[in-house]
């Protein structure tokens, strides 16, 4: 099982142009891409103009893959991955089954 970086959670870009900035996810759209809070990788495209004869350079916001980035631990501070910890709950009669992700590094858990 994957454990996917959700919504709110701090991460940390550790590949592109962008390597070393971090921010919180703020989306996350299809395809695992992530709208991250003032991270998003500026991406140049070449667009014609009416006449077809000249072309400009046009700056167009791309989101941020999620393999380009890392989950923050929340306890020291560092890039990590995350786990899944699965255990049942007996409530009311009936068990429940639980899932918390956890930072690897440090082991606390993620909201």
């Amino acid at each position: 099982m994957v454990a996917k970086i959700k919504t709110g959670d701090q991460v940390k870009v550790i590949r592109g142009k962008d390597r070393g900035k971090e921010g919180k996810v703020l989306r996350i759209l299809p395809n695992d891409r992530l709208i991250v809070e003032g991270i998003q990788i500026v991406k140049k495209h070449v667009r014609a103009t009416q006449q077809g004869q000249e072309s400009g350079i046009v700056p167009t916001e791309a989101p941020i893959h999620r393999s380009n980035v890392m989950v923050i631990d929340p306890e020291t501070k560092k890039p990590t991955r995350i786990g899944v910890n699965i255990k049942e709950e007996a409530r009311d009669g009936k068990v429940k089954v639980v899932r918390t992700r956890f930072a690897k590094k440090s082991g606390k858990e993620l909201s």
